[in-house]
C-alpha cells in the first residue's frame, strides 16, 4: 500500500496534476467564500472543465474544489455571519463574534488550521479504511449489489431534513426518472413517447447540473437587488498563537475523526457534522457558557468536523459504489464518465487512479492550508463581487457543460429544465439530493435484483439466505425506521413548543 501511495504522490506533482488540483482548491475556496455557492454548487459548476482530462487530473480537480469549497464556507461565516455554504453555518456562532471584537484574522487562522487538521486526519482514515473495506467488498455479487442499492436509497429519508415526506417523493421523482429510456435486460423502450432523444434516458450529468447549479443560479437571481457588501474589519493580528493553538488541539482532532465517522455514513454531511462537532465541544468544555462569544473551540471544532467529512464521504464512494454525501454523489457521475466502475474492483483495475487521487488529497489539503494563510487579508475582497457577475457565470458554465458530455442541444434543455425544478424544490424546501440518488442507485438495484432472479431461477430466497444481504436490508430497513421515529418527535416537539408560546 505505501508503495501505490509514494506513485500517488508522485503523480500528484505532475506538472499538470499539480496545476489542477491547484486550481480547483483555490477555485473552490472563493466559491465557498461565495454566500450561497455551496461544495455542490461548485462542482457540479466545474464538473465539465474535466471532459476532456484524463480520469486521475479530472478527479483530483474536483477533489481540489470539494476540500476548498467547504473551507470557503467559512470565509463569509466569519466576516459576515453569512456562511457561505450549510457546512459552515456553526462556524457562525463564534466566528462572527470574533470579528466584531477586531479578531476577524484569528478566527480566519483558526478556522484554516482546523480545517487542514480535519482534511489530513480524513485523509489519513481514508487511505487506511478504503482497501480494507474494498477487499470484503469483493466478496459481492448481484444480491448483494441489489441489496447495497436498497440500503442506498433508503438513506432518502435520513438525508431529507426535517421532513422525510418531501425527500421520499423527490426520491420517487428521480426512480421514475431513471425508468426513462432502455430497459437494461431486455432493451425494450420505456417512457420514451417515441422521442429518439429519450432512448438513452435522461444523462446523468445535466440533471445534476440543473438541479445544483442551475437552480442555484436561479435562486441567486432573485437576491441581485438586494446586493450586500462585506463589512470592514480589522486586522489585528496575522495568526493565532502557538499557546492557542495547542489549546484547541484536542477539540480539533476529536472533531476531525468525529467529521470523518460522520461522513462515512451515506446520507450525513459536512453540515451535520458541523453542529454535532459544535455540540460535542461544547458540552465537554469547562466554560460551555463561553460558546458563542468568541471561543476558538467553537470555531476549531465545527471547522475540523466539516473537513473531516470531505474523506470519510469518499469511502463508502469508492469501495461500494453508494455517495456518502451530494458531492460524492457529483464525484460518481464523473468516475462513470471516465469509465471508471466505483467499488472494489476500482483498487484492482484502477489503482493508480485511487492512489492518485489519496495522494492528491494529501498536498491538497497542504495547498488548502498555505493558500488560506496566505489569503487572508484578501478574503474580504472576495465576498465582495456582486451576484450580477457571479450569476451569468454559473448559467454560461452549466449550458456548455450540459451541452459538451454529448454534444446535445437536447441535454441543454434537460439542463435548464431540471433548472427550473430545482428551484421550485428549494422554493418549496423540498432536497434535491433524493433525486440525485434515486437517478444513480435506481439502475443498479433494478439491474441486480433481475440478475439476481436469473440466478435464483425467480426464487426470492436470496434476500434473506446471504448474510451480506441480509446486514444490507437489515440497515436499509433501520434507517427508515429511524428516520421515522426521528421525524416524529420533531413533530412532537414542535407541537409542544407551539402550545408554550400559546399559553
Amino acid at each position: 500500500m505505501l508503495g501505490l501511495l509514494f506513485e500517488g504522490l508522485k503523480t500528484t506533482f505532475q506538472p499538470q496534476i499539480f496545476f489542477v488540483l491547484l486550481l480547483g482548491v483555490a477555485g473552490g475556496i472563493a466559491i465557498g467564500a461565495l454566500p450561497g455557492l455551496t461544495a455542490t454548487t461548485g462542482v457540479a459548476v466545474l464538473l465539465p472543465l474535466t471532459f476532456g482530462m484524463d480520469a486521475t487530473a479530472a478527479l483530483v480537480m474536483l477533489v481540489g474544489v470539494y476540500i476548498g469549497a467547504i473551507y470557503g464556507g467559512s470565509i463569509p461565516a466569519i466576516l459576515l455571519k453569512t456562511p457561505g455554504t450549510p457546512a459552515g453555518a456553526a462556524t457562525v456562532l463564534d466566528g462572527y463574534s470574533l470579528t466584531t471584537q477586531g479578531e476577524a484574522a484569528k478566527a480566519l487562522s483558526m478556522a484554516t488550521i482546523a480545517s487542514f487538521t480535519g482534511g489530513m486526519t480524513s485523509t489519513i482514515m481514508l487511505i487506511t479504511i478504503s482497501p480494507i473495506l474494498a477487499n470484503f467488498a469483493l466478496k459481492f455479487s448481484a444480491p448483494e449489489y441489489f441489496a447495497l442499492a436498497v440500503f442506498g436509497l433508503s438513506i432518502i429519508a435520513s438525508i431529507s431534513g426535517t421532513n422525510p415526506i418531501k425527500g421520499l417523493l423527490a426520491g420517487f421523482f428521480g426512480l421514475f426518472i431513471a425508468t426513462v429510456g432502455m430497459d437494461p435486460i431486455t432493451s425494450l423502450p420505456r417512457f420514451t413517447f417515441g422521442k429518439l432523444a429519450l432512448l438513452n434516458g435522461f444523462a446523468v450529468i445535466p440533471v445534476l447540473i440543473g438541479l445544483f447549479a442551475v437552480a442555484e443560479a436561479l435562486v441567486q437571481m432573485e437576491k441581485i437587488l438586494e446586493e450586500e457588501y462585506a463589512i470592514k474589519t480589522k486586522f489585528k493580528k496575522a495568526i493565532i498563537s502557538l499557546k492557542e493553538l495547542i489549546k484547541v488541539a484536542p477539540t480539533m482532532l476529536k472533531s476531525a475523526l468525529l467529521g470523518t465517522f460522520i461522513g462515512a455514513v451515506p446520507g450525513a454531511g459536512a453540515d451535520i457534522a458541523a453542529f454535532t462537532a459544535y455540540n460535542e465541544a461544547r458540552r465537554s468544555s469547562k466554560h460551555p457558557e463561553k460558546f458563542g462569544t468568541g471561543v476558538l473551540e467553537g470555531i476549531a471544532a465545527p471547522e475540523a468536523a466539516n473537513n473531516g467529512v470531505t474523506g470519510g464521504a469518499l469511502v463508502p464512494l469508492l469501495t461500494l459504489g453508494v455517495p456518502g454525501d451530494a458531492v460524492a454523489a457529483i464525484m460518481l457521475g464523473a468516475l462513470i464518465i471516465q469509465g471508471l466502475q466505483p467499488g472494489p474492483l476500482l483498487f484492482q483495475k484502477n489503482a493508480d487512479v485511487v492512489y492518485g487521487l489519496f495522494g492528491a488529497m494529501l498536498i491538497g489539503n497542504i495547498l488548502m492550508l498555505t493558500l488560506g494563510l496566505l489569503g487572508i487579508k484578501v478574503f474580504g475582497k472576495i465576498i465582495e463581487i456582486p451576484k450580477k457577475i457571479i450569476v451569468p457565470i454559473i448559467i454560461s458554465l452549466s449550458i456548455v457543460g450540459a451541452y459538451a458530455m454529448n454534444n446535445s442541444i437536447f441535454d441543454i434543455w434537460v439542463a435548464l429544465a431540471f433548472g427550473v425544478i430545482g428551484y421550485i424544490m428549494q422554493k418549496i424546501e423540498m432536497p434535491a439530493s433524493p433525486i440525485v440518488l434515486a437517478i444513480i442507485l435506481g439502475p443498479m438495484a433494478e439491474t441486480n435484483l433481475r440478475k439476481a432472479m436469473l440466478m435464483y431461477q425467480g426464487d426470492w430466497s436470496f434476500l434473506y439466505t446471504r448474510p451480506i444481504t441480509v446486514v444490507f436490508l437489515f440497515l436499509a430497513v433501520f434507517s427508515v425506521v429511524s428516520s421515522y421515529v426521528r421525524m416524529q418527535k420533531s413533530i412532537k416537539n414542535a407541537a409542544g413548543s407551539e402550545q408554550e408560546s400559546n399559553s
